[in-house]
């Protein structure tokens, strides 16, 4: 069998160190975020994070100190377990499951950084507007930033939109340095990963997060659009202008694909990789597609495929796979 499970994603930065931020410059701060200008007039020093990738943004740019808690469904998941910043997890305090009104009042937040699907949502009346009249500041994910197509999310590629919110935080935070340090290091990381795959066939990918009667994807928005196209693959759903959506399984069996990356996280329905991929290999409409003959699957960490610092590493254990590394 050749699945492959990348357990454990490290970074060639440092983890867990924190950065003291230039705390003389007093002038406030403005950022564009999600096509808005967001100005701050001090500091951040009680900040809230919603998920995983999130709040490991964070702690890439030694900001721990600046955090009054974050929240993640559960601290014993295979994110948290291979998370590079794992002593960060267990230093900083976990403050609920699920995001609300309450949990961020009741720790006196400042800053709430979330995004939309990701924290933010009108169902719940936990928005960006909502925190506002309370006099807590936000910002939004940008990988989660709504692109004016009803509910529908992206308004860049996934990388620059990682890339975006690293400088915007490190501005925000005063620690600009660290935030151009990383931002080399991932693109450097990203260009060693596809030279892997120069000169050979891209594989059209499948990505599967999750759904048994309609499947749950990637449209060319999200990060696993960047982490499939850097590898050196095609992304067999790269042409919806979307991040996270459902497709039909019509479509998916139409696009052949020839592998197949599972995003590893509880679902609810189907909770490991060998899970998900027993069920598309007993899936009969995908019986004759390369990947299930073939036995191509991989599987990644959620917080490797959404917008987080583990991208660059997903990239390259992705080509690594991808190339017979």
């Amino acid at each position: 069998m050749r699945t492959v499970v990348c357990a454990v994603l490290l970074l060639v930065s440092g983890c867990g160190a924190t950065v003291a931020p230039d705390t003389s410059a007093s002038d406030p701060v403005t950022v564009t975020n999600c096509g808005r200008q967001v100005t701050f007039d001090k500091i951040p020093s009680k900040v809230v994070t919603n998920d995983t990738g999130i709040t490991e943004l964070m702690f890439a740019l030694g900001l721990k100190d600046r955090m009054a808690g974050y929240v993640v469904s559960g601290v014993d998941t295979v994110d948290v377990r291979t998370s590079p910043w794992k002593a960060d997890f267990e230093s900083v305090k976990h403050l609920s499951d699920k995001v609300s009104k309450e949990v961020v009042q009741g720790v006196n937040a400042d800053l709430v950084f979330a995004g939309w699907n990701y924290g933010f949502s009108e169902s719940t009346g936990f928005t960006p507007d909502a925190l506002k009249a309370l006099g807590i500041g936000t910002y939004q994910l940008t990988e989660a930033c709504r692109n004016g197509v009803g509910k529908q999310r992206g308004i860049m590629p996934a990388l620059d939109a990682l890339y975006t919110d690293l400088r915007n935080l490190g501005k925000i935070f005063r620690v600009e340095a660290k935030a151009e340090e990383l931002v080399k290091t991932y693109q450097e990381q990203i260009a060693r990963a596809g030279r892997l795959m120069e000169g050979k066939p891209r594989p059209k990918v499948f990505l599967y997060d999750s759904g048994q009667d309609q499947p749950f994807t990637s449209g060319k928005n999200a990060a696993p659009q960047d982490v499939i196209s850097k590898a050196g693959g095609d992304n067999i759903f790269g042409d919806l202008n979307d991040s996270w959506t459902t497709v039909n399984w019509e479509t998916v069996v139409q696009r052949d694909p020839e592998v197949v990356l599972i995003v590893d996280y509880a679902d609810g329905e189907a909770n490991t990789p060998a899970q998900k991929q027993a069920f598309l290999e007993g899936f009969a409409p995908l019986s004759n597609s390369p990947a299930v003959k073939g036995k191509r699957f991989f599987s990644l960490p959620y917080a490797a495929l959404v917008e987080s610092p583990r991208n660059a590493a997903s990239i390259e254990a992705f080509a690594k796979f991808l190339a017979g590394v």
